[in-house]
């Protein structure tokens, strides 16, 4: 089975995997390297907030400000994704 990345077409249309890619790629290039590791050890590596937290001696109120903006980012881009996928589906 192919990966979601090798079903990414090289032409210049914008399918839905291209935009999601892109888009994904513009999100995570512009987080500092301490909020992608906050990102990974939450959604990656599944720790809890408490977790994370203390790992870091931070509130978990501090981790949520710097993972939760992404992460409504991330499904802001998934539901264009979507709906761009089936704009190109309907006749």
């Amino acid at each position: 089975m192919k990966s979601w990345t090798d079903r990414i077409d090289s032409s210049d249309q914008l399918t839905p995997q291209r935009f999601i890619f892109n888009a994904m790629t513009e999100v995570f290039d512009s987080l500092s390297d301490d909020d992608l590791e906050l990102i990974r050890l939450r959604y990656m590596e599944r720790l809890t907030l408490s977790e994370v937290a203390s790992r870091y001696l931070l509130n978990e109120r501090t981790i949520r400000n710097h993972t939760n903006p992404t992460i409504k980012q991330v499904k802001k881009i998934i539901k264009q994704g979507n709906e761009l996928s089936i704009k190109q589906k309907s006749p």
